[in-house]
């Protein structure tokens, strides 16, 4: 079947529930809940040991305390390393803590800059301003991941590293990102708090750059209420990683380790329990994944067909995990606004949301540039000579993608079902109908 092209979609019939119509869905929409009894035995094992916690924040613990943890946090690394084929993993109480660590232990500071994406969770731009440094902007692509001819643009003497996110679960152009960074000596951070599992060219995502770092939030594809895990298959690296999460300032001394700066007294430590949830959770991964999965290549298949709506296609020789569903609505084509099209949609019980994020440069903190006291870090002598131009305009695909293009749906994942996508499907039609 060919796609089907509409002049211009009418929302005026009486059929739809926007007009009084009777609804396409009428029953609740079930939460993404995927815990159970494996996760109350682990939590009773943990409890049972009577030590919730086992670190140390010092060089020389006594037993059974220690500086990298308990054995259920050393276990999740550990298995972490093993499917991920990386040498190294840091747990962190938060995928937010893990980007803050990261830019510590890569040594960036005041003076420096860090490109970043404007269409992602806002911790990814502060982090940089925690040390001091100078988030820039680059602009997304269709996907809403980093755009990689924006990055080049944006490259001075200044920059020192790129923050890349795995949007939506579906890798960003490595390759290109890559050589970039190859080229003018730049550190890769790669965000895949949305990517669990997700491949790029045969390599898991987070292990192609210098340091990359996963979320086990309550609202990932697997989750220990909260938490996060950095990898990387540096010594150096993953030896400062757990400076900065266990507070490091104390360690350094006993542990006759010189290279003291950013080594700040953070405490980003995962707990016992969370460790021990995050266990389970993580050998779910792939089974949640695939369901997922043949979810995503439903609503694809029952949608493709719509001239007007863009539906995220693998990319070469890629494997995505769609953390929610992206979806383009492309109102020229449609000849109606986003709003009125999820409006109607949503009337018949399905829930589209808009735009994801508003891009992170039109926040307060960058419109007034101001973060700490007398305007930190903007404000630095060595930040004086920045670039901070936020104004609206300069990433204009992030704009466009929230302000017209990008509508989201989550139910992409279990307990939904095939029949649960149908509902989606039918409602688009009967409102093109």
């Amino acid at each position: 079947m060919g796609r089907i092209r509409v002049d211009k979609i009418d929302l005026n019939s009486p059929n739809l529930a926007i007009n009084g119509g009777a609804k396409i869905r009428t029953k609740p929409w079930l939460d993404n809940i995927t815990t159970g009894e494996e996760e109350k035995i682990a939590l009773a094992r943990v409890i049972d040991s009577g030590y919730m916690s086992m670190f140390e924040g010092s060089h020389t613990p006594d037993e059974p305390f220690s500086f990298y943890g308990g054995p259920e946090v050393q276990s999740l690394e550990q298995e972490w390393n093993e499917y991920y084929g990386c040498r190294y993993s840091v747990s962190m109480n938060s995928a937010t803590s893990g980007l803050y660590a990261s830019i510590g232990a890569l040594e960036i500071g005041y003076g420096d800059e860090v490109i970043v994406s404007p269409y992602t969770m806002s911790a990814c731009a502060i982090a940089p301003m925690i040390y001091g440094a100078i988030p820039v902007f680059a602009d997304v692509d269709n996907l809403g991941s980093l755009d990689s001819l924006s990055i080049e643009k944006l490259i001075t003497p200044r920059t020192k590293a790129i923050l890349v996110v795995h949007q939506f679960g579906i890798p960003a152009d490595m390759d290109e990102i890559m050589d970039i960074a190859k080229k003018y000596n730049l550190k890769v951070i790669e965000d895949c708090a949305q990517a669990h599992g997700a491949k790029y060219k045969g390599k898991y995502v987070g292990t192609i750059g210098d340091i990359g770092i996963f979320s086990l939030n309550v609202n990932k594809t697997i989750q220990s209420g909260e938490g996060g895990v950095c990898v990387t298959n540096d010594k150096d690296l993953h030896y400062r990683l757990s400076l900065i999460r266990n507070h490091g300032e104390a360690v350094v001394e006993g542990a006759k380790y010189d290279n003291i700066t950013n080594i700040a007294g953070f405490n980003y430590r995962m707990t016992e329990l969370q460790a021990a949830v995050g266990r389970v959770q993580f050998a779910k991964l792939d089974k949640l994944n695939i369901e997922r999965l043949k979810l995503i290549e439903q609503l694809n298949s029952g949608l493709e067909e719509f001239e007007f709506l863009v539906t995220p296609q693998e990319k070469d020789n890629c494997k995505s995990t769609y953390y929610v569903y992206p979806l383009r609505f492309l109102p020229k084509v449609a000849g109606i606004k986003r709003e009125e099209f999820v409006k109607a949609i949503n009337a018949e019980g399905i829930n589209f949301f808009q735009g994801y994020v508003k891009p992170l440069y039109t926040q307060p903190v960058y419109q007034k540039k101001h973060l700490f006291k007398n305007a930190y870090p903007f404000s630095a002598i060595e930040n004086r000579e920045c670039r901070m131009n936020y104004k609206l305009g300069i990433c204009p695909n992030a704009e466009r993608l929230h302000f017209e293009e990008m509508i989201i749906n989550e139910h992409i994942r279990l307990p939904n079902t095939k029949e649960d996508i149908d509902d989606i499907i039918n409602a688009i039609k009967k409102t093109i109908k």
